[in-house]
């Protein structure tokens, strides 16, 4: 049995069975991805899929818990470099984060920053997605760290700690009516087209249930993932914005008035998800420290060994 083998059926599974995909993914051709896989299954004396012709079309009862045994199996064995790389080459190596645009855009820059001048020879990667796609990537080994606030709490294989809350503002053109309110309601709001996140992104569902606890139903003219798109659209006049507080910048955004909105939505959490039993390297926990200074080495460790013991 080698590694390389449990790799093209762990590749297998994530690409949905599609044998094309991942022998693309491995950069090996398609017979070669085919009969890697029947050696495992003669080796281990079991089929590993439910083939329809040359087609794999589903995982058998063994074949789950042989790929959920190469999935640690791999994980332990990146583990394995890393420990050693983190003993030869303790400032160098790579670091892959994966977030949304919101996180990348406005809080990330500085830490960046920060990282890049502490630790010059290790290359830092920034992969943006919605956060199932990050919380997918950090589990199936693609990423190091998740920051996002929505969705990373629904996988249990990660492991979350708490980063920062942060709440919304409403974007509007000036002389918009909203202006002239003291202290802005939903009702208020519900009077006008909206513009907003995509329901995957930055606390879209603790903002509808803002108005369904009200009994409101908000026109939501459009969607996007970031930001800078939802302020573009308000300053054509097509709605009023509600965005995350932090994105929005008085010197960037002189077309557009910002108005206080954190007293009608619950707050949202920013936190960062890591993969259960992933060794970090010590750049990792400065820089999850670097993003939310309270979260020291120490706090990293207890919170991993509370979860860890909470599972048990």
């Amino acid at each position: 049995m080698k590694l390389q083998q449990l790799r093209t059926l762990v590749e297998v599974s994530r690409q949905n069975l599609n044998l094309s995909r991942a022998a693309q993914t491995l950069h090996i051709s398609q017979p070669a991805l085919s009969k890697q896989i029947l050696q495992l299954e003669d080796e281990l004396n079991v089929k590993i899929f439910v083939r329809n012709g040359k087609r794999f079309v589903d995982v058998t009862a063994p074949g789950r818990e042989i790929l959920t045994i190469a999935e640690r199996i791999l994980m332990e064995a990146r583990n394995l470099k890393e420990v050693t790389a983190e003993f030869h080459h303790e400032t160098s190596g790579s670091l892959t984060i994966a977030t949304t645009h919101t996180q990348a855009r406005y809080a990330l820059p500085p830490v960046v920053r920060h990282f890049m001048t502490k630790y010059p020879d290790v290359h830092l990667s920034l992969k943006q997605g919605s956060p199932t796609q990050i919380a997918e990537q950090v589990i199936h080994g693609q990423a190091d760290l998740a920051i996002a606030t929505e969705a990373l709490d629904m996988y249990d294989q990660l492991i979350m700690l708490d980063c920062y809350e942060w709440n919304r503002c409403v974007v509007v053109p000036p002389e918009h009516p909203l202006l002239e309110m003291k202290r802005i309601t939903l009702e208020a709001m519900v009077e006008f087209p909206i513009i907003t996140y995509d329901f995957a992104f930055t606390g879209r569902s603790t903002m509808q249930r803002a108005f369904e606890s009200h009994g409101l139903t908000p026109d939501i003219v459009l969607t996007a993932i970031d930001a800078d798109v939802i302020k573009t659209y308000v300053e054509l006049g097509l709605g009023i914005g509600i965005i995350a507080r932090m994105a929005f910048d008085p010197k960037r955004d002189r077309g557009l008035h910002a108005i206080d909105a954190s007293h009608l939505f619950a707050p949202n959490v920013t936190r960062i998800g890591i993969r259960r039993g992933t060794y970090l390297r010590g750049f990792v926990y400065d820089f999850i420290e670097m993003f939310a200074p309270h979260l020291t080495h120490d706090a990293v460790d207890t919170a991993i060994a509370a979860a860890t013991a909470a599972r048990a």
